[in-house]
């Protein structure tokens, strides 16, 4: 699998203060992005779940691209 078809993980924040975390295909997160510029409700289909969103609730998208390291390092 290459690396930019590898899940990432996203936290996904709404009103009110719930954070919803998942991983998802990176065309699922566009997906996500286009759906939210139109509103209504929206299926998002995780790696291990599909999550049926109302995205006026939703107030970020918090993407998780940093590579993680384990140890000590420069």
């Amino acid at each position: 699998m290459a690396d930019n078809d590898k899940p990432q993980k996203i936290n996904i924040g709404f009103l009110g203060g719930p954070v919803l975390s998942a991983r998802v295909a990176p065309d699922e997160l566009t997906k996500l992005r286009a759906a939210l510029e139109s509103g209504g409700w929206h299926d998002l289909e995780a790696v291990d779940s599909t999550v049926a969103l109302d995205l006026s609730k939703i107030v970020y998208v918090l993407v998780d691209n940093e590579a993680h390291r384990v140890g000590f390092g420069g």
